[in-house]
């Protein structure tokens, strides 16, 4: 009897599966409607910790007086801290054995302290001293990135590939992920400054929304833990995952080309993101004159997001995952290029700032996918199949790149003299804003497109489920 249970998880014979009918690939889709909307929520809170920590450094600077240069290094020694906990819980995951699965229980357990985490963001102590400030930030942005956050996105990125084998399931719960994770991240970006303003502008305005975001990112996980299901484990999947070491499975990682090249490249673009979530305000409120435009520009953004989670799809079908992604780089080289010959023009900020938002869109939508592809490589090539640990190294590079973006933007400012107590900037400072606002996003953009011309895993993969599977039939008989 067991042997029969095995079987029938493996081929998906069950008649509510059967309905769903087979991809392009001849694998068995297992989601509906319901499933990609459920599953997408859980980006609301996941991108929520993600765009108010990027804003921590216009939080910290003007509204409780740190210095940049610290602030970057907090920012820095956080997401280490944080990058390492993505190892141990991706270890975690691979471990969970739990009635809900090995991904979902997770998602559950983070609810409540998702709320608290994103406040205690913001209730750092307004009148202590400068070391005890220091202390504080450091603590909390610690406990929100490295422990509540990595406990959160480790098992999520995992539940894409415990969810189902079907590349074009996997992009479609890509592009739902990104279109809630952006939203989420949109609604940050233009109403954070305005309405804390609105409220204020003081420690008392960014508290009450800290308060109502943390509710909404709450539920949004609890929706995700109740629609979600883990259909792709079977007996034979488990004896793949089961007895690898910590140890045996770094060394296995690295053996997997493709997850390497899109650890650089993830790295690469977490770095891009958060210096396009963070250093806006700082633009507008320096070059352009008025920080209140950071909302505009970023109203104007929502088009070319809606245009690209619009095209990502017909694009994903006629080119590919990784060409969609290819192009969407060389898209963005060419608008960061043009941007660097006129760095004051608002109108440029506008138009090839749509055009490099637009660029993002599809490295947003199905990284992810990739990234879940190679568990499949890595399962074929060794024997082993790391999913909790794949996407947890994944999350490793992205943790870094985050961190040290958010560092970067200290770094630079602090070089350039920036002092958020003033009016007006010295010249070296307005040359920092414009380095992180300008110039570093061509360099990304061009350094990961060079980078991801080596992924060639597309071809291949539909061979490498086919003896998979031939392997677990083997297994089972």
């Amino acid at each position: 009897m067991k042997v029969e249970k095995e079987v029938s998880l493996n081929h998906n014979t069950s008649p509510s599966k059967k309905d769903l009918g087979t991809d392009s690939l001849g694998v068995q889709k297992t989601m509906r409607l319901k499933h990609y909307l459920g599953d997408g929520s859980t980006m609301i809170a996941t991108n929520t910790i993600s765009g108010l920590v990027g804003m921590l450094t216009f939080f910290y600077t003007d509204k409780i007086g740190l210095a940049a240069g610290t602030v970057g290094t907090i920012l820095l020694l956080s997401r280490i801290f944080d990058a390492f906990s993505d190892l141990v819980m991706g270890k975690l995951v691979d471990s969970t054995k739990s009635k809900h699965g090995k991904a979902r229980p997770w998602i559950l357990w983070m609810t409540l302290p998702t709320i608290i985490g994103i406040i205690l963001l913001f209730t750092i102590p307004a009148n202590a001293s400068m070391m005890t400030k220091n202390i504080y930030a450091f603590l909390t942005v610690t406990l929100v990135t490295g422990i509540i956050y990595t406990a959160i996105v480790i098992p999520y990125s995992s539940l894409m590939a415990l969810r189902t084998r079907s590349s074009e399931e996997r992009g479609k719960m890509g592009i739902t992920r990104a279109v809630f994770g952006y939203v989420i991240g949109m609604v940050i970006a233009i109403m954070l400054i305005p309405v804390s303003n609105m409220l204020g502008g003081d420690q008392r305005a960014w508290i009450i929304i800290g308060v109502v975001l943390g509710v909404i990112s709450s539920i949004a996980l609890f929706i995700t833990f109740i629609t979600s299901k883990e259909e792709n484990t079977t007996a034979s999947t488990e004896q793949a995952e089961a007895k690898v070491s910590f140890i045996e499975s770094i060394k296995l990682l690295f053996k997997n080309k493709y997850f390497v090249i899109m650890l650089f490249v993830n790295f690469l673009m977490q770095m891009m993101y958060t210096l396009n979530g963070s250093t806006g305000v700082y633009y507008t409120k320096y070059i352009l004159g008025n920080e209140n435009l950071v909302g505009i520009m970023g109203g104007v953004g929502l088009i070319p997001v809606l245009v690209g989670f619009i095209a990502v799809g017909p694009m994903m079908k006629k080119f590919g995952l990784t060409k969609t992604v290819q192009i969407g780089f060389v898209i963005g080289i060419i608008a960061t290029g043009l941007r660097c010959f006129m760095p004051y023009s608002f109108t440029a900020a506008l138009v090839l700032g749509s055009l490099a938002t637009f660029a993002t869109i599809p490295m947003m939508s199905i990284g992810g996918v990739l990234f879940s592809n190679t568990i499949e490589y890595g399962e074929w090539k060794t024997g082993k199949r790391l999913v909790g640990m794949i996407n947890s190294a994944s999350s490793f590079g992205m943790k870094i790149g985050m961190g040290l973006g958010a560092a970067i933007i200290g770094w630079i400012l602090a070089f350039g003299s920036y002092d958020g107590t003033l009016a007006v900037q010295p010249e070296s400072a307005i040359n920092s804003i414009l380095l992180l606002t300008v110039y570093l996003p061509f360099a990304l953009f061009l350094i990961s497109y060079l980078i991801l011309r080596k992924f060639d895993l597309d071809k291949k993969y539909p061979q490498i489920v086919k003896e998979l599977d031939e392997r677990r039939n083997s297994v089972t008989k």
